[in-house]
């Protein structure tokens, strides 16, 4: 059986969860129900893939359009949250076009979940019902960043506003 955590956080269980009607939010790796770890390997199942981790040989296929927006899990700068909020409005946009999107990172907990969570409020959604749903739908870990969840409760436009004044 190989199974890790880092940080005790469990590996998912999935690799990839609906979110919302073709919205999906996962990662690079799962574990399944007997312990064995898998690399996730995206194919041609979706029409748009937003990758905030990248690792080699994980997809998507050929074709596929792949938008890379390298961020980290920990504090954003404006100009990381600025692309956040990018890819969230091009995500919510393929979105309402009927397009399947999926948006992961390395676990599609924390930084996958800020991009669909936002992806959400643009959706319609109210921060603490975005984050609900991301957890109820992924995992209760998803979104376990407080300080992303933080980002989301002001904003992210407050948010990019005030880490852009820098330490007080």
């Amino acid at each position: 059986m190989k199974t890790r955590r880092r940080g005790g956080v469990p590996d998912p269980g999935t690799p990839w969860d609906e979110i919302a009607p073709g919205l999906w939010m996962g990662g690079h790796h799962w574990v399944d129900p007997a312990g064995q770890w898998w690399p996730v390997v995206v194919g041609a199942e979706f029409d748009l893939v937003v990758s905030l981790f990248t690792a080699p040989d994980h997809g998507p296929a050929p074709g596929v359009p792949h938008r890379l927006v390298p961020v980290p899990d920990g504090p954003l700068d404006a100009g990381q949250l600025a692309a956040v909020q990018a890819a969230a409005r091009e995500v919510a946009a393929a979105v309402r076009g009927g397009r399947t999107v999926l948006v992961r990172c390395r676990s599609g907990y924390n930084r996958s979940g800020l991009v669909v969570a936002q992806a959400l409020v643009e959706l319609g959604l109210d921060s603490a019902e975005a984050v609900r749903r991301v957890r109820a739908r992924r995992s209760s870990w998803a979104l376990h960043n407080a300080l992303f969840v933080e980002y989301l409760s002001v904003g992210l436009d407050t948010a990019r506003l005030l880490v852009s004044l820098g330490p007080s």
